[in-house]
């Protein structure tokens, strides 16, 4: 339920990615702000996106994990 939610917010950053990719941010994103495990995980990261300061905060987590998996995938080809 909750990577519907992260299906929500990557589609309003116009940000697609592989089911695999999209989980190890989900699992990520929920440990770096704090909310693994909560009872209501999908709320409150529903809810987080609604709030201005923390939707800033998921968006540059998100385009920083993004640069980071780039970088990772071009050393491996080097």
């Amino acid at each position: 339920m909750s990577l519907l939610v992260l299906d929500f917010i990557l589609n309003n950053m116009r940000i697609w990615s592989s089911e695999n990719e999209k989980r190890q941010l989900y699992n990520e994103l929920v440990n770096y702000f704090g909310i693994v495990g909560a009872v209501n995980e999908c709320k409150i990261l529903e809810d987080a996106w609604r709030d201005p300061f923390y939707r800033y905060e998921i968006e540059n987590f998100i385009k920083s994990w993004l640069r980071k998996r780039r970088k990772e995938t071009i050393e491996i080809y080097r």
